[in-house]
């Protein structure tokens, strides 16, 4: 069968596909069917309790959503005396943040170097991973190598399908000291076999934290900064939870609920974060950035900024959705406060890398896209950046191939879904299990030769 022959017949079937599954619009209406998982008023369907995480965005008074400045808080402490609390002491935060998102405490100091050492020890891939799974099978998507990865580790666990507290754990702790180990390999073999690049396979350090063994296993000469390290440990201290409501943390509750094993579970939630609804926004961020530079003359000339920004708006410019990526968010309104933390270090790593116009050119975009949202939606309309709009550029200064963008957002979240699952196992064993209501009608069954 030709190629072209067989385009033909599927491009047939699908039109038949097409028609046969859509479902008229109002229906949804019709049935009150919350879409989305959401109410009227725009708030979350509550199914579900945690102690990991809380997302803060509004107040509701009388039913109504009224903004508020935002909050993110792990295990019930804000996100930004955790931030500030670690700065302070000039020491790097995310495998405290990991401790805390597992244990449900702030760890002591033997405690972290305990849980560092562990990790450290972890990073390396069992014997033959590297080869038998990376490199021998390498993908063009770094996400998609991450989730394959996941779970052939099933087949090197010797105990994979037990969820006993203490069997989550042990499996929790080594995919989060492996993820960065297989995102790290996933590309350096993108990068070899699809890109005709050389190819460098460097062992993590033990001695090493998260942040710094990721910039060391994906530079050719496994060299940075501290400045660099400081701030990809931020990113992922502030995209390592979100509440159980996400979209990948929520799909780990469901598929938790049903006893499957950890592997299963957490590479649902690696293929729910590869969609570019949930985990790949930062990268249109950054495409839409780069559209506007191209389309205007001067970037400092706020004037003409807000005239092409009103142009997206009306959806005459970049992708014509109407959508200024990294602006709003579904909880957010008035402040994301990992954008607001994130924007601050930006700032830091732009002046040493002679970047600050650039940052200037994000800011004047941050501010009139405010104002450009108020003119189409009226001036009691709230929109504020959201993490998305900083972390494109964030990367785009430490040098991060775009192919990580995602895989380094799973790396920072494996944390927060080893959390949920153990959460779900312990305290909810009931299988989730919501209503689909049938529109169909009841149709005979027609014998083969009378259709």
């Amino acid at each position: 069968m030709s190629e072209e022959f067989y385009m033909t017949i599927i491009n047939k079937m699908a039109e038949a596909v097409e028609k046969t599954n859509r479902i008229p619009s109002d229906y949804y209406g019709m049935y009150n069917v919350k879409r989305g998982l959401r109410n009227e008023n725009g708030t979350g369907v509550l199914v579900g309790l945690t102690q990991v995480g809380e997302v803060h965005g509004y107040v509701v008074d009388a039913g109504e959503i009224v903004p508020d400045e935002g909050a993110l808080i792990y295990r019930g402490m804000d996100l930004k005396d955790i931030v500030e609390g670690f700065q302070k002491e000039n020491r790097h935060g995310f495998e405290e943040v990991c401790y805390l998102l597992l244990f449900g405490e702030l760890p002591t100091q033997s405690q972290l170097d305990e849980f560092k050492n562990l990790l450290g020890e972890l990073r390396i891939l069992p014997k033959s991973f590297t080869e038998n799974m990376i490199l021998k099978n390498p993908s063009k998507d770094i996400m998609n190598k991450l989730q394959r990865s996941i779970l052939v580790s099933y087949s090197y666990d010797d105990n994979p399908d037990d969820i006993s507290v203490k069997n989550l754990l042990r499996q929790s702790l080594e995919l989060i000291a492996r993820f960065p180990t297989i995102i790290a390999y996933g590309y350096q073999a993108k990068s070899h076999y699809h890109d005709n690049k050389s190819l460098f396979i460097h062992s993590p350090l033990p001695e090493l934290g998260t942040a710094e063994n990721i910039l060391h296993m994906i530079r050719p000469d496994n060299k940075f900064t501290e400045k660099e390290a400081e701030l990809l440990d931020l990113s992922l201290v502030i995209h390592a939870e979100h509440g159980g409501g996400n979209n990948s943390a929520f799909a780990t509750h469901v598929v938790s609920s049903t006893g499957t094993d950890t592997y299963s579970a957490i590479a649902t939630a690696v293929g729910a974060l590869k969609g570019p609804k949930h985990g790949g926004a930062n990268l249109k961020v950054l495409n839409m950035m780069n559209n506007i530079k191209e389309n205007i003359s001067n970037w400092s000339d706020k004037v003409e900024l807000k005239d092409y920004l009103r142009k997206i708006l009306r959806k005459d410019a970049f992708d014509k959705t109407g959508l200024i990526y990294g602006m709003g968010h579904a909880v957010y309104t008035l402040s994301d406060p990992r954008s607001v933390l994130l924007k601050q270090k930006a700032y830091e790593l732009a002046v040493e890398k002679g970047r600050e116009e650039e940052f200037a050119f994000y800011n004047n975009i941050e501010k009139l896209s405010v104002e450009a949202f108020k003119e189409l939606k009226g001036p009691d309309a709230v929109i504020c950046a959201n993490v998305d709009f900083y972390s494109g550029f964030v990367y785009d200064m430490l040098n991060i191939p775009h192919e990580l963008y995602t895989p380094l957002f799973a790396t920072a979240r494996v944390s927060g879904w080893c959390a949920h699952r153990i959460e779900q196992v312990v305290s909810d064993n009931k299988i989730m299990r919501p209503a689909y209501k049938s529109v169909m009608e009841m149709r005979e069954y027609v014998e083969l030769g009378k259709r």
